[in-house]
């Protein structure tokens, strides 16, 4: 049956360069991020348009699709920028837009340039997927809400791509259209703003008594994390064009191990070795990074209670501690020069490099040369040489894995 189900393109959130690397060295098949304006994560770090032709020319030499997110609403002033960023994306050789205001539609279709309705559009049945066919759309990125077997359905009724998140940040509003943030903080979502005050807890107050309750201990507006490991074959046998991975405001840690857990499950599961072990590895895995609790969202019908975050923050298992940074890097025989400025590393334990040009690097330290003498434990102030395979760069940040306890 595998032989004739298509791979899924993994796609990958990039906020700035080290998540971008970060995506593509851990095997994403496409990376989706946003320029200065009109994308939804205005907060993220993001690129300037003037980054788009170097984006372009090093995925296309890893063989990773751009695609260019201007998927806020857009003003009548901005119509012009618009077109300004839509000429530069495509002479820059980006491979798409991701797009709901039809305004941007319409210019890309002028154009001539890909585009994709993003899941701001709520498209959640095939005669809306079809009119999004006729003013040109290649892709639709399918509603939130939709359940597995409502995408089974509109799979079956359309040709266009199709498109659907399989892990990240779920948002209480539908396909996060939301003015909360917009009338408590003048900060619209729907501009990309979004403060998320939806993650807090919240306070009633009687007027008349001026007594007060706190709404519980469970963050009734804040969901968990989706997480789809679980079922990812199911997913994969719907006939879902690409799996999108949410978080382009998340740490580059968060980016490299989300994409390789995804990118291994996908393979494996298209060489026949995608047990339920192997789904329970995945999982263990993600709750390494930020999350707030995983669910399986709308897939299998409409969240429940159980699906409130119960925490403002992560509960991921471990944290990066920052501990030094790279001196050098010699590559003839593979060895990294680390200074250690905070805190200690002993063999054993697992250590990040983070850099803009090396993306995510993860490594277990199992032989070191502390001050050129070997030792099994380096405190602040030593200075340190290990093996390492992969290049790392010099200021490269060097960042201690602890298990939060």
């Amino acid at each position: 049956m595998k032989s004739f189900i298509k791979k899924p393109e993994l796609m990958a959130p990039a906020g700035d360069w080290t998540m971008l690397r970060a995506a593509v060295h851990n095997g994403a098949d496409a990376v989706y991020f946003g320029v200065d304006k009109l994308n939804m994560r205005a907060k993220a770090k993001n690129f300037s348009a003037d980054n788009l032709p170097e984006i372009a020319t090093f995925c296309k030499e890893n063989n990773v699709k751009t695609y260019l997110t201007l998927n806020t609403i857009v003003f009548e002033e901005e119509i012009s920028e618009v077109e300004d960023i839509i000429i530069k994306a495509k002479e820059a050789g980006i491979d798409r837009i991701i797009c709901w205001d039809l305004a941007v539609a319409e210019l890309c279709y002028k154009h001539n340039f890909p585009f994709a309705i993003s899941t701001q559009g709520s498209i959640s049945n095939s005669l809306a997927a079809s009119v999004y066919k006729r003013l040109g759309a290649v892709r639709i990125v399918l509603a939130r809400e939709c359940s597995l077997e409502e995408i089974k359905k509109i799979r079956a009724n359309t040709d266009l791509e199709i498109e659907a998140f399989v892990h990240g940040a779920m948002c209480i509003a539908i396909s996060g259209r939301c003015f909360m943030s917009h009338h408590l903080f003048g900060q619209s979502a729907n501009r990309g703003e979004c403060v998320q005050p939806c993650r807090r807890e919240y306070e009633v107050i009687d007027s008349a008594t001026e007594k007060s309750l706190i709404i519980g201990e469970d963050y009734v507006m804040s969901r968990k994390d989706l997480c789809t490991i679980e079922f990812i074959d199911q997913l994969i046998e719907a006939g879902i064009d690409s799996f999108k991975i949410e978080g382009r405001k998340r740490a580059p840690e968060y980016v490299a191990k989300v994409v390789s857990v995804y990118r291994n499950a996908i393979d494996l599961y298209f060489e026949g070795k995608l047990n339920t072990e192997k789904k329970k590895e995945f999982l263990t895995e993600l709750e390494t990074v930020y999350n707030r609790g995983f669910s399986s969202g709308f897939y299998f019908g409409v969240p429940s209670s159980e699906d409130y975050a119960g925490v403002e923050g992560s509960k991921a298992t471990t944290r990066k501690v920052y501990v030094g940074k790279v001196l050098n890097y010699y590559k003839q025989p593979q060895v990294v020069h680390i200074l250690i400025e905070s805190g200690k590393i002993k063999n054993g334990d697992k250590i990040l490099f983070i850099g803009e040009t090396t993306g995510v690097i993860e490594i277990i330290v199992n032989k070191m040369f502390v001050n050129e003498v070997e030792n099994n434990e380096a405190v602040k102030g030593s200075e340190v040489t290990l093996r390492i395979p992969t290049l790392v760069r010099r200021n490269d940040k060097v960042y201690l894995i602890e298990t939060v306890r």
